[in-house]
């Protein structure tokens, strides 16, 4: 329970005079004497008048009385200025978390999405017209020049997902981009030494590679859509 203020039982200003503060105990101490008021028992309320006027009317235990008054008052205000704080800076955080979000799923996400969806998805017809004939060598030289297109989308896509940091909340879904981007790597090099060689052992490792590349990126899009 909170202690009660003098100047509230005696209801006058903290800046009355000597004289006010004589008056306004007499008004009160006349209004709450039991002779005035005998069905009422006034006792406690007789009993706060007197110590407010006993405080308030000696100069030295005002002044020690004002000083406490407000050290609690400058206590209360830095408690609450605080708490305000608090309450601002989490909004601020919960604020700036959400802009970096959207910026890194805007800068980083969207454009290596994008890419690597260029490289993957295009590979299946690539191969298709390879089967043909893989010794037929204007069709080998168009399979080489997609391999080598598919070089520059990945190092455009490596240079938007080191662009910035990801976000905390994202990480699961940075790290499937970042073991996606390594497979379309991998899978590249294999696809690549089969134009050498014609040893298909490469065309289906690197189709294999292609493959869990295309899962890690259907689980990044998956957590993207369950994110916003």
């Amino acid at each position: 329970m909170s202690e009660p203020n003098y100047y509230e039982i005696l209801d006058i200003h903290a800046s009355a005079s000597p004289t006010e503060v004589k008056q306004a105990y007499r008004r009160l101490a006349k209004l709450f004497h039991p002779d005035s008021n005998p069905d009422i028992d006034n006792h406690e309320r007789i009993t706060q008048i007197n110590a407010a006027y006993e405080t308030l009317s000696d100069p030295h235990r005002r002044q020690t009385y004002d000083q406490t008054l407000q050290a609690k008052v400058e206590s209360r205000w830095h408690t609450r200025s605080k708490a305000a704080s608090n309450i601002y800076q989490k909004r601020q955080s919960g604020q700036d978390a959400d802009a970096e979000l959207y910026t890194w799923l805007r800068r980083v996400y969207g454009p290596v999405n994008r890419l690597l969806g260029r490289i993957i998805e295009a590979l299946s017809d690539q191969i298709d017209e390879l089967s043909a004939d893989p010794f037929d060598d204007e069709l080998m030289e168009a399979f080489q020049e997609y391999l080598e297109d598919c070089r520059q989308l990945l190092k455009q896509a490596h240079l938007s997902f080191r662009c910035m940091p990801n976000p905390t909340s994202v990480a699961g879904t940075a790290a499937n981009l970042y073991y996606c981007l390594n497979q379309v790597g991998d899978g590249l090099d294999e696809l690549e030494r089969y134009t050498y060689n014609y040893d298909e052992h490469y065309l289906h490792a690197g189709q294999e590679m292609f493959r869990i590349a295309n899962r890690l990126r259907h689980e990044a899009q998956y957590a993207v859509r369950h994110l916003v």
